[in-house]
């Protein structure tokens, strides 16, 4: 058998063509002339030996690799893809740091906010002017006090008005008691029996005066002189209305108790009886000071509201603060996840700079230009019987077949083979 060593010569005998060579396209095709030339020799050294084959195929691949390693310039160029996108990646690294940096900012002025809003909220019920509200410091205990001041006074005044409302239109008085006058326990059972019309307006007289003290309170909150003058008209009108069942009721009183001497009853007389500035007291003075009661108690309400309204809005401040919180979260969290694959990038191309790219095609061009001169001396420089020279054919090629297969270049889909420096 033909000494291996002298069929390993390939390194000295074929260098690759610089690819910035002016006469590249030249050298380039006398590399692979040389290759085939070299196959060629080396087959009739050899005899065509399979075993001789397969060595010498990786000879070729060795060598190839070897010179691909020294050849500095071309590598460089071959780099250049993985330079560019490098810094490709390292600029939208640097930006996403920028992102996460902004986001990180915005995180925090989040979290200030969300703290600052769940201090209002607890502070506003003991400072509710630190937060612009102009309301007493504790509007529960008084709107709760006027609540239980308004009641009992609201049923003495339907109670008084359904009375009053009895006598002055339809009672018939048999007897002289300014008791029975202003309160007639059976006011209503009695204005019920004379007719249900009779008794739904004794029932509902009452309405009409809480109505207006309504009304009073809504204008009150106006500012004016408009507004005075139609405090001042309700008022007035009010006390009138007092005044006329007053004087209904005096009248009906004063005609049951006249004599034949009596003189003829007038608005003179009644405003010199005692009974009828009692009826109006008992209606109008009460009726006033259910009035400032209920303002009293729905103002407190109004406190009390303000600041339920003011925590409710701060609630909702809360609850859209949480969920842009989440957001954020969410976003650093993608953005720290796609840096990290960034890097991840970063390194990889990083090992393919450091290690040497093989480039496949021109390997693929010289290998089988190599195989074809092996086996084209084979064919016509070896005396062989026609099936030894067949057998030793097909064995080449599947020595061939295997060498290509065991570097992943049996059907390579690829340019470029590359080898990191981590391999």
């Amino acid at each position: 058998m033909v000494n291996l060593n002298q069929l390993f010569t390939l390194k000295k005998i074929i260098p690759l063509p610089n690819s910035e060579d002016s006469n590249s396209e030249e050298k380039e095709t006398q590399v692979r002339v040389t290759y085939y030339q070299s196959g060629f020799g080396a087959a009739q050294k050899a005899m065509g030996n399979p075993i001789n084959f397969k060595a010498c195929l990786q000879n070729v691949y060795t060598s190839f690799e070897e010179q691909c390693r020294k050849q500095k310039e071309e590598q460089e160029n071959l780099k250049k893809p993985y330079e560019e996108e490098k810094v490709r990646n390292q600029s939208e690294l640097k930006n996403l740091e920028t992102a996460i940096s902004i986001f990180e900012e915005k995180k925090i002025e989040t979290v200030n906010k969300i703290n600052e809003a769940k201090k209002d909220i607890e502070e506003v019920k003991n400072k509710p002017e630190k937060f612009g509200l102009d309301i007493s410091k504790k509007p529960k205990a008084q709107f709760y006090i006027g609540l239980f001041l308004l009641l009992p006074i609201t049923i003495y005044l339907f109670v008084f008005y359904i009375s009053a409302t009895y006598s002055a239109f339809f009672k018939e008085f048999s007897n002289d008691s300014l008791t029975a006058a202003i309160f007639d326990a059976q006011a209503f059972n009695n204005a019920m029996k004379a007719g249900w019309l009779e008794g739904i307006l004794v029932i509902t007289i009452p309405s009409v005066f809480l109505g207006l003290g309504f009304i009073i309170h809504m204008i009150q909150k106006g500012k004016g002189i408009k507004n005075t003058i139609r405090l001042v008209v309700l008022f007035i009108t009010t006390f009138l209305f007092d005044g006329l069942l007053a004087y209904q009721i005096e009248k009906k009183i004063y005609e049951f108790n006249k004599t034949t001497e009596s003189a003829p009853y007038n608005l003179k007389i009644a405003l010199s009886e005692a009974e009828f500035w009692m009826i109006i007291f008992a209606g109008f003075v009460v009726y006033i000071i259910w009035g400032l009661v209920f303002d009293i108690t729905m103002k407190e309400y109004e406190n009390i509201d303000k600041i339920n309204g003011f925590i409710t809005s701060k609630q909702e401040e809360l609850k859209n603060l949480e969920h842009e919180k989440t957001e954020i979260t969410e976003k650093i969290n993608d953005y720290l996840q796609k840096t990290s694959e960034i890097k991840g990038k970063i390194i990889e191309i990083q090992n393919k700079i450091d290690g040497f790219i093989l480039p496949v095609k021109k390997y693929l061009h010289y290998h089988n230009q190599y195989k074809e001169g092996w086996f084209q001396a084979i064919v016509s420089e070896i005396a062989l019987p026609h099936e030894r020279q067949k057998e030793i054919l097909e064995n080449c090629e599947n020595i061939s077949i295997e060498h290509l297969k065991s570097l992943d270049l049996l059907d390579p889909s690829f340019q470029h083979l590359i080898y990191s420096k981590i391999s």
